[in-house]
């Protein structure tokens, strides 16, 4: 079971830089969408700060597939 775990694990940290990127970019491309009449104009602010906070979050998350990439070669 152990095994299974670690795989789990690996799987896990494999998928939350492709995640937060796809957020990021979902999030940039969103553009005028439904909330920004919630949020009032200060709306497309919080977008690029949002666009930034998954970007970042991405590339703290790159190390997994940076152990991988060494690895290959």
């Amino acid at each position: 079971m152990s095994g299974a775990l670690s795989r789990v694990a690996e799987g896990l940290a494999l998928g939350a830089t492709p995640t937060f990127a796809v957020m990021g970019l979902a999030t940039a491309v969103a553009g005028d969408v439904p909330m920004e009449a919630f949020c009032g104009p200060a709306a497309a602010r919080a977008h690029d700060g949002m666009v930034v906070m998954y970007l970042l979050m991405s590339a703290f998350h790159l190390g997994p597939w940076l152990k991988r990439a060494a690895w290959w070669r």
